[in-house]
């Protein structure tokens, strides 16, 4: 059974999670902090292109299952218009003003 969104415990990452189904992208950038960096199965990537392949112009939709550590690491089911569906975690580092930092991102 999958958690709503409005239910995750998380602030940045409820929003997180709220602008990718969303489909916003400005609503997404402004989660981030200045700098901010990701990893997708334990590559770092950049940030921009990557939001834009596997999220943006690919339809991204994130259904949550479970999270765990405050909010900050969850395992959903994702789906994108390139890969199909996919298990996966995801985990944030929030820095003190509520934005996003980091996150990584995996199949599970």
């Amino acid at each position: 059974m999958t958690i709503q969104t409005t239910r995750l415990s998380d602030p940045a990452v409820r929003a997180f999670v709220a602008a990718v189904n969303a489909h916003d992208r400005e609503a997404f950038l402004a989660l981030l902090a200045p700098g901010a960096t990701m990893a997708d199965d334990g590559l770092d990537h950049d940030l921009d292109d990557w939001i834009d392949r596997e999220i943006f112009s690919s339809n991204g939709h994130l259904e949550v299952d479970r999270e765990s550590n405050g909010g900050r690491a969850l395992l959903a089911h994702y789906r994108n218009d390139t890969w199909g569906e996919m298990r996966t975690r995801w985990s944030f580092t929030v820095d003190e003003d509520g934005r996003i930092s980091r996150f990584e991102t995996g199949q599970a």
